[in-house]
């Protein structure tokens, strides 16, 4: 497993494919928002699903702020296109599929086997400017990550 990414280093590019099956690069993303990248364990169970509702209920305050919001687990993108249809989710979510972005990301797994959920706020340069892990505060990655956000697009030139 890599060092884990922190405040200041910058982000790893990666692609991959999102819930329509198209390739998404981050470096792509990058440039005119911020990206809100959050890695989460598996679709459709308690902790996951409230995490997804909670990005979804704050989506267009996120869009507002000049920010997007991408999740990743290792789900498949059948798999990530029927959570997102069940829960209406209006952002990307990606596959990765044996963990590689993960692993990139030295995103650490719980007791060793459950993927870790851990939330980046990556700016426009690509540098990572807020990092939060937490298993079970769901609601903090959201507000956290907004208020990030928020605070980024004040630091932004009129």
């Amino acid at each position: 497993m890599a060092d884990s990414i922190q405040v200041g280093d910058k982000a790893p590019d990666f692609t991959l494919p999102s819930q329509s099956g198209e390739p998404v690069r981050l470096q792509d993303r990058l440039g005119e928002r911020v990206v809100v990248l959050y890695f989460y364990p598996k679709d459709n169970t308690r902790g996951c699903t409230a995490e997804a509702c909670a990005f979804r209920d704050s989506h267009e305050v996120f869009a507002e702020a000049g920010a997007e919001v991408i999740g990743v687990s290792s789900d498949s993108a059948a798999k990530h296109a029927a959570f997102a249809g069940q829960h209406n989710l209006p952002f990307t979510l990606l596959s990765d599929q044996g963990g590689q972005v993960r692993k990139l990301y030295g995103v650490p797994a719980v007791l060793g086997i459950l993927p870790g959920r851990v939330t980046y706020v990556i700016d426009r340069e690509g540098v990572v400017r807020h990092v939060f892990n937490s298993m079970t505060n769901i609601g903090q990655h959201v507000g956290d990550a907004l208020a990030k956000v928020r605070e980024l697009q004040a630091d932004q030139p009129a």
